[in-house]
């Protein structure tokens, strides 16, 4: 995978914290993997919307990377709930299934962006600092480790 510089979050200059939902436990390490090589860190899993959503009150992160097609609840109907709860939650839908309908309806419940499956880790960091906008810092990997150690 290719050297990124590390996003991480501007009042702080912690790592951004993730949380990855996807029925596909493959998807979701494949995920957590382009996560760790962007300087981020997976602070909670679910397999379905309706752990999303206690996942997402339990860990507060900074952003959700979500599937669409799942059991027990879709993706866009926990996006939609979760953002009726977290007025300023962040959610990038990450799906193969990718409709006109879909990707507009995810929109208009709340997500902020979405990224077609197969992923590409070169996408999913450009949308990754777009949705983050202001609130994270791009930090070359250098300067990001020669700041951990202050």
């Amino acid at each position: 995978m290719e050297q990124f510089a590390a996003l991480l979050r501007s009042n702080d200059r912690t790592p951004v914290r993730y949380l990855v939902v996807d029925d596909s436990v493959f998807a979701r390490k494949n995920i957590t993997k382009m996560i760790e090589a962007f300087g981020g860190m997976v602070v909670g899993e679910a397999g379905d919307g309706c752990t999303a959503i206690t996942e997402y009150d339990r860990t507060q992160p900074d952003l959700v990377l979500m599937d669409i097609t799942m059991p027990q609840m879709e993706g866009i109907e926990a996006a939609d709930r979760i953002v009726r709860n977290h007025p300023h939650a962040r959610i990038v839908m990450v799906s193969s299934v990718g409709y006109q309908e879909n990707i507009v309806a995810a929109l208009q419940k709340g997500a902020r962006h979405f990224v077609q499956k197969p992923v590409k880790a070169e996408v999913l960091y450009e949308v990754i600092k777009y949705v983050m906008a202001d609130d994270a810092v791009a930090v070359s990997a250098a300067a990001a480790s020669a700041g951990a150690g202050e």
